[in-house]
């Protein structure tokens, strides 16, 4: 699937498929001398032995995975890293997600809904180009919102405003699940902690080794230092510190930009 600058991967990788669960990921290096870039599965199929990972073009690697095609293989893929969701029977869940998030929270709503609950979804982008997994979503939740800012498609505005429209009419909510970009996932904690109501995001700081060896990945919750590859990547929403997480993950945008247009020319 190329859905403009988002890119759907199903990648063989038996023995991943087996084991991974819901909000898990993998780290991938394209070629010898390719960088290692972090990615959450966003589905699984074990008895075909495939994973599925969706990505957006923002860097030099990603740019390299676009030009593979069916066939082509990938120097190393490694996984399952990180801690899965832990998947109970709430009730009604809430799962919120943006941009290419939607494709970790396909994964984590599937589950959800496997284990009994009552899933609400609502997904959002900048635009309709931009809204991956509908359908996907669509088949697995018991009612699904879709948000653009630009009112390009399914409701205008930001996936905060049917949120608590939900959150001011049902009382039945027991659990909201957030993913996207950072930004989205502090705006949510914001409007939850308002209504003391659980709420779990899956973070996505810069990441190299997906060990906890490194450090590239720290972050803070509840005023520690957590390591998003081996304590995470899923936390209390509550107790993230996004201020800090935005500074470290703005840290190199220029490079990737800068990497970008070079691996373009």
């Amino acid at each position: 699937m190329a859905k403009g600058t988002i890119i759907r991967f199903d990648i063989s990788a038996p023995k991943i498929a087996a084991k991974i669960k819901a909000g898990q990921f993998i780290i991938l290096r394209v070629n010898e001398t390719g960088e290692r870039i972090p990615l959450t599965v966003a589905d699984k199929d074990e008895f075909a032995g495939i994973i599925t990972i969706i990505f957006q073009v923002v860097g030099k690697t990603t740019a390299l995975m676009r030009s593979l095609n069916e066939g082509d293989t990938i120097k190393d893929v490694v996984g399952p890293l990180g801690k899965p969701v832990e998947i109970h029977n709430a009730g009604t869940v809430v799962m919120v997600g943006g941009g290419t998030g939607i494709a970790i929270l396909h994964h984590v709503a599937k589950a959800f809904k496997n284990a009994g609950n009552n899933v609400i979804g609502i997904i959002g982008a900048r635009d309709k180009d931009l809204i991956i997994l509908e359908s996907e979503m669509e088949a697995i939740c018991d009612e699904l919102i879709v948000t653009t800012d630009d009112g390009s498609y399914g409701q205008r505005g930001f996936v905060t405003q049917p949120l608590q429209k939900y959150l001011d009419e049902r009382y039945d909510i027991k659990l909201v699940y957030a993913i996207g970009p950072i930004i989205m996932m502090k705006n949510v904690c914001n409007l939850t902690k308002k209504y003391n109501m659980p709420t779990m995001v899956s973070l996505n700081p810069v990441m190299i080794d997906g060990t906890g060896m490194c450090g590239g990945c720290r972050v803070k919750v509840d005023n520690k230092t957590q390591f998003c590859c081996v304590d995470g990547p899923d936390f209390d929403g509550h107790t993230v510190d996004f201020e800090e997480l935005e500074k470290r993950n703005s840290l190199y945008l220029k490079d990737e930009k800068t990497s970008l247009l070079f691996s373009i020319k």
